[in-house]
């Protein structure tokens, strides 16, 4: 009888591991694709964000920053107009630069001193009241009319229609010095004053009113104060026969859109560099580095916007 060997199964060696001992298999994670959505996000929050504070600082300035700077334009024109009058040198007219100062107003009965300027454009006005470029300078014989602000700007005017008959209004110009007394308050619709006497000026004070608090943001009329002396200063000839039409009563200057374009245009410009910088930079060290170029922008807009208001507003 055959007798056959079991059958034997071959043994398997387990594949030895080339990692050292110890450590244990760690698995690859793939880098997560960059989600568009986000960057929308960081898009439309920096531009609204940069959007509401234009809006609010325009706001701000019109009403208390706009008159911080008139105020120190203010300064730097009575420094002039004094140096002029010392040296005689202080404009007599006819013809006189837009925005040189011509004379000091001042009124006792409001507390109000103002260097005018000339010129009566909206531009013109944001450092302070206004010659009417076709009238005599204030204190000359004839009509002299100075345009002032109600409600921004340093508001120079703001309370002119408080004046009542009698009251004083000082004026010091080149050649001099003469006191005006109101003789009249008048609005639209009312009647003209009187034929002026020979030799005599008259100072005519015009800004604008409305209803409400705050009235004078969206004036409604434009109200007159005019004042007498009895002896003006001899005016020269030449006075032109008219005046721009951004240089009139409750006009405002189109000729100021090309800036306002470039002006928005430059906003832009930094409002899409803060979200580029946004993607390598926190947030509050973007803030931090364009926080001044967007003031020093959103104030050159305002002035720029105010231009293109009415100029007695």
């Amino acid at each position: 009888m055959t007798v056959t060997a079991p059958r034997t199964t071959p043994e398997v060696t387990p594949p030895v591991d080339p990692r050292p001992a110890g450590l244990t298999a760690v698995r690859t994670r793939r880098t997560p694709r960059p989600d568009a959505s986000h960057d929308t996000g960081v898009l439309i929050s920096s531009a609204g964000l940069m959007i509401a504070l234009i809006c609010l600082w325009a706001a701000t300035q019109l009403l208390w920053f706009g008159g911080v700077s008139e105020a120190r334009d203010q300064r730097l024109l009575y420094d002039r107009l004094r140096s002029e009058l010392a040296a005689a040198t202080a404009p007599v007219g006819p013809v006189t630069p837009v925005g040189d100062p011509v004379a000091l107003v001042t009124i006792p009965a409001l507390g109000v001193q103002q260097v005018v300027v000339e010129g009566t454009a909206s531009g013109d006005l944001l450092a302070g009241p206004g010659h009417q470029r076709n009238t005599v300078l204030p204190g000359q014989v004839g009509v002299s009319v100075v345009f002032g602000r109600a409600a921004t700007y340093g508001a120079p005017f703001a309370r002119i229609p408080e004046l009542r008959v009698g009251d004083q209004i000082n004026v010091t110009m080149a050649q001099g010095r003469r006191t005006f007394h109101v003789v009249d308050v008048r609005r639209a619709g009312d009647p003209l004053p009187h034929l002026l006497a020979a030799g005599a000026a008259r100072l005519t004070l015009v800004t604008a009113e409305g209803s409400g608090r705050f009235g004078g943001v969206a004036p409604g009329r434009a109200v007159y104060v005019d004042a007498e002396a009895t002896k003006g200063f001899p005016a020269p000839s030449g006075l032109p026969s008219a005046i721009p039409a951004p240089e009139r009563v409750m006009a405002h200057d189109n000729g100021a859109l090309p800036m306002l374009v470039l002006s928005l245009g430059l906003l832009l410009a930094l409002t899409l560099g803060m979200v580029s910088a946004r993607q390598r930079w926190s947030a509050v060290r973007v803030w931090v580095v364009a926080s001044a170029p967007a003031i020093a922008l959103a104030w050159f807009t305002t002035d720029v916007v105010m231009r293109l208001l009415p100029n007695l507003m």
